[in-house]
């Protein structure tokens, strides 16, 4: 029996990445976010996986964040280079991923789901940074995305009273994609993959690389900084390029490679 506390599937050009701890709500102990960080690592690697969907297993939470029975040292984040779960700070990944939330994502775990590309949340799903009830900051990324994600008012309610809210809030806050019904989580999860695995990978990467680095940016700047990215540029020299168009003229499927 398979006792690994990360599963991962290839469902074609996606990869499914599913956090097993189910006794300890999906918390990440130290293992569990190396195991995590390690299957990410594989993912980013992997030139025949487009997209990547994270989920928790069960129907109780996604990630309930730390593992505080296995709390890092005094003194120390308990972060890997990568962040928490080898995500919230993995900066570098340019293949998107989305959050399939099927349950609580508290804590760390709320902040892998913001660190994601599209977050797709059963009903039952709930979101919260409790970490100021326990003495401790949302310091994974969680304070930083979320305010810049929502307006100011909405994101210090929940920054500032660890309360958490609702999957319908979350949407109507703008950090939750879609809301679906308990059972539909996965299927619409797949649903959206398959949508991005249609969609040229070298076009899909760039346009996250300029959506993320070029935020910031006054229009006139980013308008100038975007052609300086490296996916932008790859983009431009790609076969993708060329084909989209061609296939489009053809009225055919176009037939992406990636390069």
């Amino acid at each position: 029996m398979d006792h690994s506390p990360v599963g991962i599937e290839q469902l074609g050009r996606v990869t499914r990445i599913t956090i097993r701890r189910e006794v300890r709500r999906n918390a990440l102990d130290r293992m569990s976010q190396e195991a995590l960080s390690a299957a990410l690592d594989e993912f980013a690697a992997a030139d025949s996986q487009w997209v990547a969907i994270i989920t928790g297993a069960g129907d109780r939470a996604f990630c309930a964040g730390h593992d505080l029975k296995t709390a890092a040292p005094e003194g120390s984040d308990g972060l890997l280079p990568g962040g928490f779960g080898g995500l919230t700070a993995r900066f570098d990944l340019v293949k998107p991923v989305i959050a399939a939330v099927n349950g609580a994502a508290y804590g760390g775990g709320f902040e892998m789901v913001l660190a994601c590309d599209i977050v797709i949340a059963a009903q039952r799903a709930t979101f919260a940074l409790p970490e100021v009830r326990v003495g401790m900051a949302a310091l994974g990324g969680g304070i930083l995305r979320l305010s810049r994600m929502v307006p100011h008012q909405q994101a210090m309610g929940m920054i500032l009273t660890g309360q958490p809210v609702t999957a319908e809030r979350g949407r109507e806050m703008g950090f939750v994609t879609e809301v679906v019904p308990d059972g539909d989580l996965q299927a619409a999860a797949l649903r959206w993959a398959e949508a991005i695995v249609a969609a040229s990978p070298m076009a899909v990467r760039a346009s996250k690389r300029v959506a993320l680095d070029c935020a910031s940016d006054p229009l006139p700047e980013a308008n100038r900084h975007q052609w300086e990215l490296p996916a932008v540029r790859d983009l431009h020299k790609s076969d993708d390029w060329i084909e989209g168009p061609r296939a489009f003229v053809e009225r055919r499927p176009p037939q992406w490679r990636g390069r």
